[in-house]
């Protein structure tokens, strides 16, 4: 029997074969020694190895690294607890990530911040331009989805980086559609916060994310609570940090097995190419534009990774049901999940496919042809 053809990579990649090897691997160790002791046995691994491992892929310094169960958990550890200044402007995409803004908006009513879009100009790229002329010291706070979960856009990064260099405001970056996918650097991008997901296209484990938080954005969250890892008590009134790294963010608490899945995750993307083939992206657009009645949601002059799409006839539903009939996994996307662009748009569902390094040319044939059943029966 034919492998399905995963497009759904988006959601959550298959894991690479070394992931569910590793995390069997130390849950049986926990089953013969105890999970203490099988947590003291790979103390490197979990305490060192995976930091090092994620700071090298996103060229990081390893202390500036920290793991989380979830990247909105990751998100909003950062940026619910900043220190803005009363009155600050903020900064999102149209394409921003509608998790995201629900914490920017309770953050913004608790800081009496204003929050503002970064305009687009035709074609769906950011106005660089605009972000020029309107920058000034209010500007507390850019925030930038790397890759919106509705379509495969690939905001320029860097260059809002370099337009922010001498800027007070912090520069985050929600990476969770391109980790995994794209290269990232995120000395070259210049951002003080760089979140993503394990199981997107790193392949890794569910319940699995990291963070990149620069060392000189610290002094400005006020976590909630730091946990016995990384603070001890002085005194009924006093307390004092004991972690010089970014792992004071986490909670002490964690799931050793996901942590070494990621581990396994990350030096498994370290050695393959990154996200699909271009010619593979290019002819799954081609695939999908080629089908009568289709209409691509394809902003952006630089794009990768994501198809989205709805068809006049067919409801998504649909659509996703007769690809799976035909061994191809595809999702039914929620346009309120980017309410900026789809959502205004008025996009209540659409079909989002979403390759990986293994997709084939083959397997887009595949894809084309089952497409093209799907609506001819519409």
């Amino acid at each position: 029997m034919r492998a399905p053809i995963h497009l759904n990579t988006a959601g959550a990649g298959i894991p690479a074969p070394a992931v569910p090897a590793a995390m069997i691997r130390y849950l049986s160790a926990e089953a013969e020694r105890g999970p203490y002791e099988a947590e003291a046995a790979y103390v490197y691994e979990l305490d060192t190895l995976v930091y090092a491992r994620i700071a090298r892929l996103v060229g990081a310094g390893m202390d500036e690294i920290a793991l989380f169960p979830s990247a909105t958990d990751a998100w909003c550890r950062v940026v619910c607890n900043l220190d803005l200044p009363v009155g600050s402007r903020i900064w999102v995409t149209p394409y921003e990530y509608a998790g995201n803004l629900i914490a920017l908006q309770r953050l913004a009513g608790r800081r009496e911040c204003v929050l503002e879009i970064i305009p687009c100009i035709d074609g769906g790229d950011l106005d660089l331009d605009w972000m020029r002329n309107h920058l000034d010291e209010r500007v507390g706070l850019v925030s930038l989805v790397h890759m919106p979960s509705g379509a495969g856009v690939v905001l320029p990064v860097e260059e809002v980086g370099a337009l922010l260099a001498e800027s007070s405001a912090v520069y985050v970056i929600d990476a969770c559609q391109t980790v995994g996918q794209l290269a990232i650097d995120v000395g070259a991008i210049g951002c003080h916060l760089l979140t993503a997901a394990g199981r997107k296209f790193l392949c890794g484990p569910r319940g699995s994310a990291f963070a990149f938080i620069a060392r000189d954005l610290w002094p400005r969250i006020v976590p909630p609570f730091y946990d016995l890892h990384a603070a001890e008590v002085e005194s009924l009134t006093a307390h004092r940090l004991t972690a010089d790294r970014a792992t004071r963010f986490e909670t002490a608490e964690r799931n050793c097995a996901v942590v070494l899945g990621l581990l396994a995750a990350v030096e498994h993307a370290g050695v393959r190419p990154k996200g699909a083939r271009p010619e593979v992206y290019d002819a799954l657009v081609a695939a999908v534009s080629d089908t009568n009645g289709t209409r691509l949601f394809a902003p952006g002059s630089s794009r990768a990774g994501i198809v989205s799409f709805v068809h006049d006839r067919c409801s998504p539903g649909r659509v996703v049901q007769a690809l799976g009939k035909d061994g191809v996994t595809g999702w039914v996307a929620q346009g309120a999940h980017t309410p900026l662009y789809l959502g205004a748009a008025g996009v209540g569902q659409f079909v989002r496919l979403s390759p990986h390094r293994d997709t084939t040319p083959a397997d887009i044939d595949i894809v084309a042809h089952s497409l093209h059943r799907a609506v001819g029966s519409s």
